[in-house]
């Protein structure tokens, strides 16, 4: 009787945790969004979402999936957004439009899964035609995985997105790896602001990534604390970012930051820590280590007068507030320096939104901060030649700047000191 109650005790709880698997349909021609939303409170919690191998799936309106509870949303098959612009543009500018073509709105326990078949699980957004026509009008971002507690993102494919892939703000504990975002045209056009991964929350570990795109391979925002980024590949986009920060003044916290073991391929940057003039609050314990950097500009770039070139003129501010840094590393860069003369493909003002009054072209390494806003920032194991066979050169004023950073703090060669070698 004991033995039997038991099975009985071990069926109720089995059958009460079932889990059960949504297979979404598919019509030929048709939107494929609204039979899946149509069943998703039925799918909420205990459950896979799959869009199965085989089929490409016409999501030609937005997903915004409910809070979720321990759910697997795999993509087996292609997705595809509408292949016309206007179409997109009317949508996104709609009241209604959740912000992101695919919105997580929260939920604990998700996991949102590609596939490493290379001809199936392509998320296809067709950008190039926005970035031919350089359509900056209502563009869509691509993955919102917001307020999701312990989660996953994996073996994801982003074939040409318009713009913005993943971004998780107000995530907790969540693991991104082996996720691959191909945002390269193939017309000379450029892919504004397909910025890779945008790290918003804590204990976030991207690993094993690759990013192929027109903006930051990684940006690290205000609030985010405990993000480590390793073991990757970037290419073409504008490095690996902590910001931008303080903007109209903002208080920003960031801290505990780890970027490791990447590559670095024809990118604007390697490292880069972006703030506004007249921000507060602070960025702290951020690292960058075991960089190899190729064809690149500015390998380490430091400097608290960010603008964004699509609001106009750089604001003249006269504020003595700056977003702090402190505990700052750079350690083993290793790489080539591109200074020759070219023209970046996000260069649309003149002088071009990235230039430094008074560099070279040779520096390695650009501080650009102001008196008592910088505590232990430091530069070490620094290896790097120019393309030209130009004398490598660093800018850094020595008054801004107490205390060794691991090189002679001025406007002139890079002289690493005895704190930079060891």
């Amino acid at each position: 009787m004991q033995n039997f109650s038991s099975i009985v005790l071990l069926s109720l709880f089995a059958s009460s945790f079932a889990w059960e698997t949504f297979t979404v349909p598919h019509v030929d021609g048709e939107d494929d969004t609204p039979g899946l939303l149509s069943v998703m409170a039925n799918f909420s919690s205990d459950a896979t979402i799959l869009f199965e191998k085989g089929v490409t799936y016409n999501i030609f309106t937005p997903i915004k999936f409910p809070v979720l509870e321990n759910v697997e949303v795999t993509i087996e098959g292609n997705l595809t957004y509408p292949s016309d612009i206007a179409t997109i543009q009317a949508i996104v500018g709609e009241s209604s439009f959740p912000g992101s073509w695919f919105t997580f709105s929260g939920g604990s326990n998700v996991t949102l899964r590609g596939s490493t078949d290379p001809e199936w699980g392509w998320v296809d957004a067709h950008g190039q035609a926005w970035w031919d026509a350089n359509q900056q009008t209502n563009r869509p971002h691509g993955w919102a995985f917001s307020k999701i507690n312990g989660g996953v993102i994996r073996d994801m494919k982003l074939w040409k997105p318009i713009g913005w892939n993943f971004a998780t703000s107000g995530a907790n504990n969540v693991h991104i790896f082996n996720n691959k975002i191909v945002a390269v045209s193939s017309t000379g056009s450029f892919p504004f602001n397909t910025d890779g991964f945008s790290a918003g929350g804590s204990n976030l570990l991207f690993e094993a990534n690759s990013v192929q795109n027109g903006d930051d391979c990684l940006t690290v925002g205000n609030g985010a604390v405990n993000i480590t980024f390793r073991n990757s590949y970037c290419e073409g986009g504008h490095g690996l970012s902590i910001g931008s920060l303080g903007e109209n003044g903002q208080v920003a916290n960031v801290q505990n930051v780890w970027i490791e073991n990447v590559i670095m391929n024809n990118t604007l940057y390697a490292a880069r820590f972006k703030s506004w003039t007249g921000g507060n609050g602070f960025a702290k314990n951020i690292t960058w280590k075991d960089i190899a950097f190729s064809n690149v500009p500015f390998p380490i770039y430091v400097t608290q007068n960010y603008w964004d070139q699509e609001d106009g003129p750089r604001p003249n501010s006269s504020s003595t507030n700056n977003t702090h840094v402190e505990d700052v590393l750079f350690q083993n860069f290793v790489g080539t320096i591109e200074d020759k003369p070219f023209i970046e493909g996000s260069c649309v003002t003149d002088p071009c939104w990235y230039a430094v009054p008074g560099a070279t072209g040779k520096e390695v390494i650009i501080f650009d901060l102001y008196p008592g806003t910088a505590t232990n920032i430091v530069a070490k194991d620094i290896f790097s030649a120019t393309e030209t066979g130009a004398r490598v050169a660093v800018m850094c004023n020595s008054t801004a700047i107490s205390g060794d950073v691991g090189f002679v703090c001025q406007d002139g060669p890079y002289i690493p000191t005895l704190k930079g070698l060891l």
